[in-house]
């Protein structure tokens, strides 16, 4: 079941992407997700996140893994839960090296043991100015995780069926910098934890993705 699942979503990744319709289904009111510039007209950040894929041990369904951020992370998301990702560094080849080498650097999964199989559509993130490359990476088995303790505080496994099902997407009260506001935010909610922002619109396309490919 797990290689026919990424045979078909290696396919399906080739074709029109859901794109901005799925990130809007997890999109906080009033964020627009059609924007690619801060409020300064700066330039993004070219950064690039990793959705790893591999078989429970059976074979026979597919997970995902996310980190959980240091709270002591330099910047505007700590100790959110996300995927291992980061900002391009010059010496980068492109976008799809910057996944693999942050995904090896803060969860120690080995660059080359991970395929690509392609890549979702960016997310503009506003408070940071940076515009994600979500990739999507496939390894044959279940890793072993080390962790970067300065950057992860912990790392959640889960099944792709377990994380989008109905009763795990919910609706939570949440204070926006961006907006300096409380807003009413859609989000997933995996092992205790709430997925929300960025994270969860990368979510939600690959699952209009996966609800193509049943």
């Amino acid at each position: 079941m797990f290689q026919s699942f990424i045979k078909k979503l290696s396919e399906e990744i080739k074709t029109e992407l859901p794109g901005f319709s799925a990130h809007n289904l997890m999109a906080h009111l009033g964020r627009d997700v059609l924007a690619k510039y801060s409020s300064n007209d700066k330039i993004p950040k070219k950064s690039a996140v990793l959705i790893l894929l591999f078989p429970d041990k059976s074979g026979h369904f597919v997970r995902t893994s996310f980190i959980l951020r240091s709270v002591i992370e330099r910047g505007s998301h700590g100790g959110q839960v996300a995927f291992p990702g980061g900002g391009m560094e010059l010496s980068d080849a492109d976008l799809g090296y910057t996944a693999l080498r942050e995904t090896e650097e803060e969860i120690g999964v080995k660059r080359d043991s991970i395929s690509l199989i392609g890549m979702l559509t960016p997310v503009y993130i506003p408070v940071s100015n940076y515009m994600v490359h979500p990739y999507i990476g496939v390894v044959d088995s279940e890793p072993e995780f080390i962790l970067d303790t300065q950057e992860v505080a912990g790392i959640i496994t889960c099944s792709l069926s377990d994380l989008i099902h109905p009763e795990n997407k919910t609706r939570i009260t949440k204070y926006v910098k961006i907006v300096d506001c409380e807003l009413e935010i859609p989000c997933y909610k995996i092992e205790g934890k709430v997925i929300w922002g960025a994270t969860a619109m990368i979510i939600s396309e690959l699952e209009q993705l996966m609800l193509r490919i049943k």
